[in-house]
């Protein structure tokens, strides 16, 4: 079984920061990718940010570039997503996702249970 678990969300002012982070857990043989997306009432979920564990190739949406920044902690199995700036648009659920090898061959993503940011006016 694999657990993604996040934390650091909450209510905040806008221009105001919040720094997400998510550790994956369980029978894990490999973590391949690790990313965040959201999704705000009324919309499809989207990809915010993304970053390979090997590489660390990262890929942003274009409405966070600048604002955001994804890290990771290859020894901790954790992944971060750092917000300065924050605005009312920002305001959604925010999902870890992370491509998982559970064996070495077999791989999916999985899903936390999402953390929801407010960014208040």
């Amino acid at each position: 079984q694999v657990q993604l678990v996040e934390s650091g969300g909450g209510l905040v002012q806008a221009g105001g920061s919040l720094r997400l982070s998510c550790t994956a857990s369980g029978t894990i043989f490999s973590l391949n990718r690790m990313g965040w997306y959201r999704q705000a009432p009324g919309k499809q979920r989207e990809l915010v940010a993304d970053i390979t564990v090997g590489g660390s190739r990262t890929n942003y949406a274009d409405s966070v570039k600048g604002r955001f920044t994804i890290s990771r902690d290859n020894a901790k199995n954790t992944v971060y997503l750092q917000m300065n700036s924050l605005k009312v648009e920002d305001t959604a659920v925010y999902y870890c996702n992370a491509d998982i090898h559970t064996t070495w061959s077999a791989h999916r993503d999985y899903w936390g249970q999402g953390t929801q940011v407010t960014v208040s006016s």
